[in-house]
């Protein structure tokens, strides 16, 4: 049986949802494409739940830099190959290049690896949540894209609760 991706009616149109899904991701190789602010902010999310980050980017922000300088990152400063593709199995896609990005979801597609692309909701796989973390206890906040602001908003509210 074949099943059609949900959507909720929403002012303004349709909104796909996905559904939330807690994964152990503490073995998974997953390959960060970029290093400015969006990806600073991702490998920070990542890091708390493992330790196999590989980023690839020829500019990187200080974020980053003192990442690798920690051993928190297995960085390579040079451009996107398809190569840097081979074992991973989740891929964030945050160049500030939009072509680069949408050739990295194409490659990752081919392989069948899990893919977000940071400035093209309709190509990623999954949405990078929210994450509030207290202890043993997760929650991870996300409206599909449709409203990261009010993400933002419940996620400071839950953190002051």
């Amino acid at each position: 049986m074949y099943c059609k991706r949900t959507a909720v009616y929403v002012a303004g149109g349709k909104l796909e949802v996905y559904f939330p899904l807690f994964v152990d991701i503490s073995e998974k190789k997953i390959l960060v494409v970029g290093a400015g602010k969006i990806a600073a902010r991702r490998i920070a999310a990542l890091q708390m739940f493992t330790e196999q980050i590989f980023v690839v980017a020829p500019d990187v922000c200080p974020a980053i830099e003192k990442l690798e300088k920690e051993g928190k990152v297995i960085l390579s400063r040079r451009e996107f190959r398809e190569s840097d593709l081979e074992e991973k199995e989740i891929v964030l896609a945050a160049t500030n290049n939009p072509e680069v990005n949408f050739y990295i979801w194409k490659a990752c597609k081919k392989r069948g690896i899990l893919v977000n692309v940071s400035d093209r909701k309709e190509l990623c796989d999954f949405y990078f949540p929210s994450i509030v973390k207290k202890e043993e206890i997760i929650i991870g906040i996300n409206s599909s894209g449709a409203s990261p602001g009010k993400v933002k908003e419940i996620r400071k509210k839950i953190e002051k609760l």
